[in-house]
């Protein structure tokens, strides 16, 4: 099977929304204050430096390890990071939707109190499915984010075999990746839900092996912020779901 030489995928930065929902979350507030809908939420000040921050780390890789190609989530805040880590670099930039964050339809823009408020039945629904395969009305489970992601990964593979590809997206997405490379289980995805929040403009890479396949290197990874001089944030996205 083809494969890629270096995968990455960095969260973008801190949004706008990322600070609402964690304020709305922490006063048992029902509807998160958001001023967008969620393709257009933007960083915040925070998640701009985040960006260039990561930016300076794309900057002083060698040569030999530079992305050939980005790949990145048509979601403003997405895209906001990944001019600002790849401004002033030659990286051809490539904007697929199956990149985007997952959508959760009746239930986008409440806290997770404002589910169990509002839709206990849906709550009740979720906690018999299971949070991996439940679907929200109008929305995407897990599993539906994960096809997307399969297309995607095989598209990658056929178009820029022995390449270093850098996509820019969004905390589900980096789970589902290892999900689908690593040939976790469900059981196994939960357990890294539970145990690890996505940090804003965290970086997880995957590099090929001996053996011609992709092994994780870096998970969660955000030294470089600190390093440079960024405050490191592990903001939840902005909309929670019924625990």
């Amino acid at each position: 099977m083809a494969e890629l030489a270096t995968l990455w995928i960095v969260r973008h930065g801190e949004s706008t929304a990322n600070v609402a929902a964690t304020r709305a979350e922490a006063s048992g507030a029902e509807l998160i204050d958001l001023t967008h809908r969620d393709a257009d939420v933007p960083l915040s000040a925070t998640g701009q430096e985040q960006a260039r921050a990561t930016g300076r780390w794309l900057a002083a890789l060698p040569d030999a390890k530079q992305p050939d190609v980005a790949v990145v989530s048509p979601y403003l805040r997405a895209v906001q990071t990944s001019r600002l880590a790849l401004a002033g670099t030659d990286v051809p930039v490539h904007r697929d939707e199956r990149l985007r964050d997952r959508e959760l339809g009746i239930l986008d823009g409440l806290t997770g109190h404002g589910v169990r408020r509002r839709y206990p039945d849906e709550a009740d629904r979720r906690e018999r499915l299971g949070k991996f395969y439940y679907r929200p009305p109008g929305g995407e489970s897990w599993t539906d984010v994960a096809l997307r992601l399969r297309t995607l990964l095989g598209d990658l593979r056929r178009d820029h075999e022995g390449c270093r590809v850098l996509l820019f997206g969004h905390d589900a997405l980096v789970f589902l990746l290892r999900y689908l490379i690593e040939g976790l289980t469900e059981d196994e995805l939960m357990a890294l839900t539970r145990q690890d929040v996505i940090a804003n403009c965290s970086i997880t890479e995957w590099s090929a092996d001996a053996d011609g396949r992709l092994a994780l290197t870096a998970f969660n990874d955000v030294a470089h912020l600190r390093q440079q001089g960024a405050e490191p944030t592990r903001e939840d996205e902005i909309h929670a779901e019924p625990v």
